[in-house]
């Protein structure tokens, strides 16, 4: 049996606030190292190491994390700020059996939208549409009381017709008295 030296495809997803790296465990193979660089000088944030006998996880920041399986590998980047936006790479190392392969690189860029971004966009397009809806009904309102006071012109004007129920009198000039 050779070691699987097929390219891993890491799985990135964004779960309850953390970001985790998946990786498939290289078939084979009894012993490797998995590491996480950041940025273009390949700062080692998170490694971990994996044989028959033992794991060793290492990990040098606070929001960086290992979890195994027996298939899979994955770094957890826990409580990510804008700060942390980077290119990190994945590194992995076969130890045994022989051949040992070295460092097998794969780039992923992360982008981490702020928190405060996210909310200031939020109350923003509430805003929006608070004001959408302030003017559509205004709007409305509008339409409705001159509909109305048209009604009521309407009305106004009908009383006022000959045809109604009492017939309009005709102004009485009282008759001039003659003198004799």
């Amino acid at each position: 049996d050779q070691p699987h030296v097929s390219d891993p495809q890491v799985m990135v997803e964004f779960e309850n606030g953390n970001f985790k790296f998946t990786f498939p465990n290289p078939k084979n193979v009894s012993e490797f190292s998995m590491t996480l660089f950041k940025g273009r000088d390949k700062k080692e944030i998170c490694a971990i190491h994996l044989s028959k006998e033992k794991v060793i996880p290492k990990s040098n920041v606070t929001y960086c994390q290992t979890e195994h399986s027996n298939s899979n590998t994955t770094f957890i980047l826990k409580n990510m700020e804008r700060k942390h936006i980077d290119i990190y790479t994945y590194c992995l190392e076969m130890f045994l059996p022989p051949p040992y392969i070295d460092c097998r690189l794969k780039e992923t860029y992360l982008y981490i939208q702020d928190k405060e971004d996210c909310i200031s966009l939020g109350l923003m397009s509430w805003i929006i549409i608070g004001l959408i809806m302030f003017a559509m009904i205004s709007c409305i309102c509008c339409v409705i009381a001159c509909c109305l006071r048209n009604k009521n012109q309407k009305a106004e004007s009908n009383s006022h017709e000959y045809n109604s129920e009492y017939m309009p009198m005709a102004a009485v000039n009282p008759a001039k008295k003659t003198r004799i």
